[in-house]
């Protein structure tokens, strides 16, 4: 299984969980190899393709970083490394998307990305690769699309993006009402405020976007901020063991009902309650459960 990484992803001179843990998982990988893991180092989206989903406006403001304003939407202090970092962690959820067509199963350590519209960041996410995912797939010849997101944030900007796109259909488990939205009569969105309900939400979730025929690409958005530990987004009682489960249940049920799936980390922030090591330990669940699963998926 492909795993896409650079160093450009953690390039920028901000110093937070989105522009850093891509690295702290590389890391831990190559320290404590997954078996059939590889680290691949991806090509970057061009301007060209970022403006499929962005404003050219605001592509240009990213890049030379005028006006200030627009080019740090996302939250982040802009400088020049800005640019080539967000190009490359987005060209690797492209690349993991083209990857899993062929093999069935890939990813990219990119985060930052459910929250971008056409012609701002917002929520830590400057360009959005999950729509930009979705629409190079549609380009390639997915009919069917899947984007299901388990942030703990909802994904408002993928919905603002493709929400009405018939080839895409969106789910969306969320903890938190950041980014809420009303979906499109096809997709699906549930909030949960008790950790009790949470998998069980998961499950109903799955079981109502379920089609006859198997989606062509599913686009995970692994978010690791419901743990309780997490202090943004986080749900008191959702613990390790329950986002492994989650894990568990999503892989087998995307065995059943996509042809491939790439993922990306999506949310998982430090703080007291939190490590980097426990960080890096929640994500590689996500990346563990997608090897497994890759040694027996039938596409």
């Amino acid at each position: 299984m492909n795993l896409y990484y650079s160093e450009s992803y953690t390039l920028s001179g901000y110093a937070f969980d989105t522009t850093r843990k891509a690295r702290w998982v590389a890391e831990s990988l190559q320290a404590q190899p997954v078996a059939g893991v590889a680290l691949v180092a991806p090509a970057s989206v061009t301007e060209r393709e970022l403006r499929v989903a962005h404003d050219a406006a605001y592509v240009q403001a990213v890049k030379s970083g005028e006006p200030r304003y627009l080019a740090e939407s996302q939250g982040f202090e802009w400088d020049p490394r800005l640019w080539t970092m967000v190009c490359a962690s987005t060209g690797g959820a492209i690349a993991a998307a083209r990857d899993a067509r062929r093999d069935g199963v890939a990813g990219s350590l990119s985060s930052g990305l459910h929250h971008a519209r056409r012609n701002a960041g917002a929520g830590y996410c400057t360009f959005n690769g999950l729509a930009l995912a979705a629409l190079d797939a549609r380009q390639r010849g997915a009919q069917s699309v899947l984007i299901l997101d388990l942030d703990a944030h909802c994904g408002g900007g993928t919905h603002a993006l493709l929400g009405d796109a018939p080839f895409v259909r969106t789910a969306d488990v969320s903890v938190s009402p950041y980014d809420r939205y009303t979906p499109a009569a096809r997709n699906r969105l549930e909030l949960v405020d008790e950790a009790g309900q949470y998998l069980a939400a998961v499950e109903r979730l799955l079981s109502e976007i379920e089609l006859e025929a198997r989606y062509d690409l599913c686009l995970y958005n692994a978010g690791m901020d419901p743990y309780e530990g997490c202090t943004i987004g986080g749900l008191a009682g959702i613990t390790r063991p329950i986002l492994a489960e989650r894990e568990r249940l999503v892989f087998q049920w995307l065995q059943a009902h996509a042809r491939a799936v790439a993922f990306v980390l999506a949310g998982g922030y430090t703080g007291l309650s939190l490590t980097q090591d426990e960080l890096v330990a929640l994500h590689r669940l996500t990346i563990e459960s997608a090897s497994a699963a890759a040694g027996v998926w039938a596409i």
